[in-house]
């Protein structure tokens, strides 16, 4: 954490230290100001896509394996990677499996209501289904859930 906070601190540094440079040579060397917007707005555009990069990083799943009355239940991973199931979605079709209503889906996860419900739809794009029995049993058949 530490690390992070850190090569934050230094690139805001390198960020105020660019943009003073740059200012002087807008105020000195008589850089018009089109130039200077857009070397600003490039800089700010490229922080930011590095920043998204960094902050917003695709979640795995590790291979799980379930004991059902002799048989195993192994995970298939590449089907969960193929439709882009996160691993909160994948919680939330798991409790669905189960019966859970999408309160207590909600109250299991600490998570709102609405989050439970957008989950879920999203859950039934992706499987494309209608219905969470059809999600349940659609997951079922591509060996996401036991």
């Amino acid at each position: 954490m530490r690390k992070t906070v850190l090569i934050y601190g230094m690139a805001m540094a390198a960020l105020v230290t660019l943009l003073k440079v740059i200012e002087y040579k807008f105020l000195v060397k008589d850089i018009s100001m089109e130039i200077y917007l857009g070397v600003i707005a490039l800089f700010f555009t490229i922080l930011g896509a590095w920043a998204g990069s960094k902050l917003i990083a695709k979640k795995t799943i590790i291979q799980q394996v379930v004991v059902n009355g002799g048989g195993e239940f192994v995970l298939n991973e590449q089907g969960v990677k193929k439709l882009g199931i996160s691993q909160r979605e994948y919680e939330v079709l798991e409790l669905m499996s189960r019966g859970l209503s999408n309160q207590e889906i909600a109250d299991k996860l600490f998570i709102s209501l609405p989050t439970v419900k957008t989950h879920s739809t999203n859950l039934y794009m992706k499987l494309d289904v209608k219905r969470r029995t059809q999600a349940v049993q659609k997951a079922k058949e591509l060996q996401l859930i036991p």
